[in-house]
């Protein structure tokens, strides 16, 4: 603080203010307050794992993918039902494979139920077995598709729920920030500006997490359609070839489309 004359007047100059040096992401999240921090560890659990969840789902499709292509291949290749059930004990992550062998051993089991009743008699779907079939197809593909949707409830709840969660943070964070003006003598933006930046971090890290989650729970959820068309396309065939006992190979392209 000086003083300086101005023609007859003098004048007291207030001190020169510096600047602070803006903080970084690292030192608001470590100043902030013990609720905004709490928020922002759950969050960042939340993120952990959406991303675990993210890589495993994104393995366990692709295999799934990958193997009931080449269970396609093999059904329309092989020459009996035979060989086909027996490939599929290879292909245990393709859905279309396990949806087969559920039809194949019931198949199986209502033959031999049928020859002990009347010894001689072949493979036969009589008798209401054909039901039998479809409903034992219908469970494994419900299965399967329940398999493959298991921890994306997961990803859909925290894109819906993480937005609140950093959006409690930060009003948490803007109350107590105010709250020390009450303990302050200035009422200045300066005073709350650094206790608000501290608190909007929650709500942009709520933000990310939940548009993270929400992109690869669609995308998944995308794929996860498609498999299931595959799989009630790919169901109507195995069905009939189990019926005829030999693969209808003019289906082969209607199983196809379900899966693009």
């Amino acid at each position: 603080m000086g003083l300086f004359t101005v023609g007859h007047m003098t004048v007291q100059a207030e001190p020169l203010t510096i600047p602070r040096p803006q903080e970084t992401i690292v030192q608001m999240v470590t100043g902030a307050g013990a609720v905004v921090q709490a928020v922002l560890l759950l969050l960042l659990g939340f993120s952990v794992v959406s991303w675990a969840i993210i890589l495993m789902k994104r393995r366990q499709i692709r295999r799934a993918e990958r193997e009931s292509d080449r269970f396609i291949d093999i059904f329309w290749d092989a020459k009996n039902l035979t060989a086909i059930n027996t490939a599929s004990l290879d292909l245990k992550e393709s859905p279309v494979a396990q949806v087969f062998r559920a039809g194949y051993q019931e198949l199986v089991r209502l033959t031999r139920a049928k020859r002990q009743a009347a010894s001689g008699e072949d493979m036969s779907t009589d008798l209401g077995g054909i039901e039998n079939v479809e409903r034992a197809m219908k469970r494994a593909a419900t299965q399967e598709i329940t398999k493959l949707e298991r921890s994306l409830t997961f990803l859909a709840t925290t894109a819906s729920a993480a937005p609140f969660v950093g959006l409690f943070g930060t009003v948490w964070g803007i109350m107590n920030a105010f709250r020390g003006l009450s303990v302050t003598q200035s009422s200045s933006i300066q005073a709350v500006a650094p206790g608000i930046s501290e608190a909007l971090i929650a709500t942009a890290l709520g933000l990310i997490v939940a548009i993270v989650a929400l992109i690869f729970y669609n995308y998944f959820q995308t794929r996860l359609d498609r498999i299931e068309a595959a799989l009630t396309i790919g169901s109507a065939r195995i069905l009939e070839a189990l019926r005829l006992e030999r693969p209808a190979e003019p289906a082969r392209e209607r199983v196809a489309d379900g899966r693009r």
